[in-house]
């Protein structure tokens, strides 16, 4: 059985970029690190879902890579954001 991702959550960065893909039911169905060539591959193989990431200096740019292979793509402002971060980054 094939699970249906529904969304995409990118964490981005310079080199490496955190992705956690979310089925239909909400549930994580992975959380892994790619680099950018990946990213690319990810976002050009996967099926159109909702792509979410932090509004920040590169996310415009990403945001247009994922809008160019079908996908939805949703900025969330940092003010939002901040209450997740688990460290003191």
């Amino acid at each position: 059985m094939m699970t249906t991702i529904s969304m995409l959550a990118i964490d981005l960065a310079k080199g490496s970029f955190q992705v956690c893909a979310i089925g239909l039911d909400g549930a994580v169905l992975y959380n892994r690190v790619l680099s950018r060539t990946r990213l690319t591959n990810l976002l050009a193989e996967q099926s159109a879902c909702v792509v979410a990431m932090e509004a920040c200096a590169t996310s415009h740019y990403w945001g247009r890579v994922a809008q160019s292979h079908g996908h939805e793509v949703r900025l969330v402002p940092a003010v939002y954001v901040k209450p997740f971060v688990k460290r003191q980054k």
